[in-house]
This record gives C-alpha cells, structure tokens and sequence, in this order.
C-alpha cells in the first residue's frame, strides 16, 4: 500500500510540474509572445489573435531536408503555441469567399510560390497536428511576394481591407471585403 501512496505522489507530482510548465510557457512567458490585431469601421469589427515566433537565424520558409522550421507543403498553424484565430462580426468577404460571421482558426501550408491558406471550424487549441478535415470551411490559394528586408518576428496585420502576413523574406496577403 505504501509503495502504491509513493507511485501515485511522482505520477500526481509530475502531471503538477508539466500543467505548471506548459502554462508558464504559453501564458506567463511565451518565447513567441501573443498578439491581437483589429480592423474596425463603423459596422465592421475584425480580430485575429495569433503568437509571434521569431526568426532567431533560423531558415524559416523552405525544404524539409534543409531544416526549414516551416517547411514547404507542410502543415503550419501561422504562427506558435495555440491556433490562429480570426473572429468578425459580420459576413465577409473573405478572399473572394463568403464567410459568415463567427471565430475561425487559421492554418496553412506554405509553398515557394504560393500559400494554401484554410479557415476551420475549430479554435483555441494546442494546434501542433492537422485539424480534422471535417471542419474545414475554405481552401484559400494565395500568392507569395517577397520582401526586401527579412522580418524578424512573424507579423499579421490589417493593410487597406486586406489581411497581410509577413515573415523573414515571405509576405501573403487575403483581400477581405
């Protein structure tokens, strides 16, 4: 019975240590810190809330076998710890696309060329694996431009009624109207 009272304690004293450890790193001191953006008129009100991973000399965009941290055609939550999540308050056009108004996550998959960007049902979670495709609501394919100056910090931004993501050389950019 004693030994059963010790092997309950470390298992009861380890599950403590790892909810203290993810909690510290994702809420008290991420290393990619959250951030809330917000498009508003008189009518409209836009938000994604998303973390900001940085570049730390790292090769951001590339090919697997080149240690790319975002790897072409590889599934990516746009951006670090829980999913990207947009939320309106009316329908949008989004990319050419109706979207009705409500919180959606955002992924993608990044391509040299070009970026595949989806609007899923689900949010607000730990977001390292592929959502269920049963939730997916659009397909956005998207074309890369580049930047002159490397970004350091993972950027998403509101730009004239559009939604611009921007990192080291790469910038992607959905029309919303």
């Amino acid at each position: 019975m004693k030994v059963f009272k010790i092997i309950i304690g470390v298992l009861l004293s380890l599950v403590i240590l790892t909810g203290s450890f993810l909690a510290y790193n994702l809420f008290i001191n991420p290393k990619s810190p959250k951030d809330l953006v917000e498009f508003k008129t008189d009518e409209k009100e836009i938000s994604v809330q998303y973390y900001q991973p940085y570049k730390n000399e790292r090769l951001i965009f590339g090919e697997l076998d080149n240690g790319a941290l975002v790897p072409y055609g590889y599934y990516w939550r746009l951006g670090a710890n829980l999913t990207t999540k947009i939320t309106t308050n009316q329908d949008l056009n989004f990319a050419g696309r109706s979207l009705p108004k409500g919180t959606y996550g955002l992924y993608a998959y990044p391509y040299a060329e070009n970026w595949v960007v989806i609007v899923h049902e689900k949010t607000g979670r730990i977001s390292f694996s592929e959502p269920d495709s049963k939730g997916i609501l659009m397909k956005i394919n998207l074309p890369v431009q580049k930047l002159d100056k490397s970004l350091e910090q993972f950027t998403i931004d509101f730009v004239e009624s559009s939604l611009r993501m921007r990192w080291d050389k790469t910038k992607v950019v959905i029309p919303i109207n």
